[in-house]
């Protein structure tokens, strides 16, 4: 696989698994520079996504903007080692992300006390979840974020019905079981057509959504325990105890991640936010609202961190 221009990669360690991540050592020319060093961008995929579907684009606009940037694959996904592949725990995701925050740390030319948080849908709410309790965050950058698991599964409901719905609770029950007895886990897509049945994300167009960004290493399957994981996540839970300054950009016709959960956790972190009329996969490279959606971000960060530098010189 091709590493993205301007990056290098890096291996780092998760509890005794080997993640795999691109470091972006940023523009030479840097607003956010404080004695040599500049802030760093900490950045993962959603729901069983991986770096080279999608976020170069984003991660290339915030090393152009003169900030360094440190995408990962979480366990399990992509080139990152672990197994079982294509598992989704969300909590050993975000013991990843606090590992990947530890090696970003550690890349030349990073300040260690200004690191930045920025996720994509289930990513977003890891974001906000991992930046709790941390003096070393600079910002939060939450993009279409997932925050709230039961209003997600209202959503779906919604949009396949009652029916669907038990067979795929029936069959995340079925693959635990499973994998608890050592059968290995039961699969299902990632994405589909509608109405198709085996599959996590049904809505129309977004097979083509995905199917667009997707790179090499990513696998259209997940472990159909994911949806014993999803109900219970709540990354909008303690929000209103952050304390470094937050941006979540809401997509208004979302129908992966609810805009109406999004917006309500928003409102508890005290975040600035960013509406945009579109659907979920709309905010990536291709489409008409990447540009608006990366610009606010690295405006927000302008904003936020580049006249802090300025003042620190």
């Amino acid at each position: 696989m091709t590493t993205p221009s301007g990056a290098q990669t890096v291996r780092f360690p998760s509890t005794g698994t080997e993640c795999d991540a691109w470091f972006f050592a940023g523009s030479s020319s840097s607003p956010f520079q404080i004695d040599g060093k500049r802030p760093v961008v900490v950045m993962a995929h959603g729901f069983a996504g991986t770096k080279d579907s999608g976020l170069a684009p984003f991660a290339q606009r915030f090393s152009e903007a003169g900030l360094a940037v440190f995408a990962f694959d979480y366990r399990g996904f992509g080139l990152s080692g672990g197994q079982p592949r294509q598992q989704i725990s969300l909590e050993r995701q975000a013991d990843d992300y606090r590992a990947a925050i530890v090696a970003a740390k550690q890349q030349p030319g990073v300040d260690p006390n200004r690191v930045i948080l920025w996720g994509v849908s289930q990513s977003g709410g890891h974001a906000l979840t991992v930046a709790g309790g941390r003096t070393d965050i600079a910002a939060v950058i939450s993009v279409i974020p997932l925050v709230n698991g039961l209003a997600a599964g209202r959503v779906a409901y919604g949009q396949v019905g009652g029916a669907a719905i038990a067979r795929s609770t029936a069959s995340a029950v079925a693959s635990a079981v499973s994998s608890k007895l050592g059968r290995g886990p039961k699969m299902m897509r990632v994405v589909g057509k509608p109405r198709d049945r085996d599959a996590a994300l049904t809505a129309p167009g977004f097979l083509e959504s995905y199917l667009a960004i997707a790179g090499p290493s990513w696998r259209n399957e997940v472990d159909a325990s994911v949806g014993l994981e999803i109900g219970g996540f709540r990354a909008d839970k303690h929000v209103h105890e952050l304390d470094a300054p937050v941006l979540v950009q809401i997509a208004d016709y979302d129908s992966a991640a609810p805009p109406h959960a999004a917006a309500k956790a928003a409102f508890k972190a005290r975040a600035e936010v960013r509406h945009y009329p579109c659907d979920h996969f709309d905010v990536f490279e291709g489409n008409d609202w990447f540009e608006p959606c990366v610009g606010h971000a690295i405006s927000f960060l302008n904003r936020k961190l580049a006249a802090e530098a300025v003042s620190a010189r």
